[in-house]
């Protein structure tokens, strides 16, 4: 059976969710083969073995800490160039995508980005996308060289299946773009204790109809109620009433739970580009003629500041 590669994103050892759903993925269409990169490498390995990695390629060195995305390109077709691989996953980050078409563009390789399904085809992998608004699904496959495919998170269960996960040593040659551009510092993200934005299961955002960035201690009442992420639209997050960093939609981030509710938001195409994937939705507006009601799963037709509160306490007490 074909190896596939699967980039691996880890916090000092520590696997992150996207990449255990993607060897799920990957053991669609292959055998897992994990890449493993920087501080921690080798850390990975049980993880990874236990999500079904046949194989785990592991390589520290300072570039990849202390330079941007380059020297992980380079290690990526040092990858390439050993297995020879029948598709190369990565996760659907900022960073990620960033790597996949670089890499791309180094094998002459085809794209697909912000898959959300995929599986083995006649004629190699098949990809799953959503477009325009969640108006149409495409399923596409890459037809010149070694298919390069970046999936959103949440787009897969996460499934053990223990494996081999052989560690070995990757060697890799930095180019000479791979010190380009230099990190000269680093601000650690001031924790909230909720889970990651774009890798929760339930997410909660809030929109114009809060009113305020007081008001939005009601949102984050229902989210930690249910222990989800919170989020805003872009109307929020320009009237300052909640970090960029929560931005849900085109030019914000994009989110695929299994549970999406919207508390005060209309419905604009640039939100709904960015949570049109979502598994089940939810809407809470008090206008019955707002376009969130078009795509949704469940529609509230109310003031946000009576149904929320009322639902944050029917779930406390059903919890406890």
């Amino acid at each position: 059976m074909a190896e596939v590669l699967v980039y691996v994103d880890h916090v000092d050892g520590a696997v992150r969710k996207p990449t255990l759903e993607l060897l799920t993925l990957a053991r669609r269409i292959g055998e897992p083969v994990a890449v493993a990169l920087g501080s921690g490498a080798e850390n990975t390995a049980a993880a990874l073995a236990e999500h079904g990695a046949v194989k785990v390629l592991t390589h520290d060195a300072a570039e990849y800490a202390d330079y941007l995305v380059v020297p992980k390109v380079d290690a990526l077709q040092a990858a390439c160039d050993a297995v020879s691989p029948a598709a190369v996953l990565v996760p659907s980050s900022a960073e990620g995508k960033e790597i996949a078409a670089r890499l791309a563009v180094r094998i002459g390789s085809g794209i697909i980005t912000d898959a959300v399904d995929l599986e083995a085809g006649a004629e190699g992998p098949v990809a799953t996308q959503s477009a325009f608004a969640a108006s149409y699904t495409t399923k596409s496959r890459i037809s010149k060289g070694v298919p390069v495919i970046t999936v959103k998170p949440n787009s897969a269960a996460v499934e053990a299946a223990p494996a081999a996960g052989t560690v070995e040593a990757l060697a890799v040659s930095f180019s000479d773009k791979a010190t380009g551009t230099k990190v000269t510092s680093r601000t650690p993200r001031e924790s909230t204790g909720r889970p990651e934005l774009t890798e929760a299961a339930i997410v909660v955002s809030g929109g114009r109809g809060v009113n305020g960035a007081d008001n939005f201690s009601i949102i984050e009442g229902l989210a930690d109620s249910l222990g989800a992420a919170v989020g805003a639209s872009r109307a929020a997050v320009d009237a300052g009433w909640y970090p960029h960093t929560n931005q849900v939609g085109q030019t914000g981030k994009s989110v695929s739970p299994q549970l999406y509710i919207a508390s005060g938001i209309s419905g604009a195409i640039q939100h709904r580009a960015g949570m049109q994937t979502s598994k089940t939705i939810v809407a809470i507006n008090k206008d019955a003629e707002a376009p969130i009601f078009d795509l949704v799963d469940y529609g509230v037709v109310g003031d946000l500041f009576e149904v929320v509160p009322q639902l944050t306490e029917e779930i406390k007490s059903r919890k406890g």
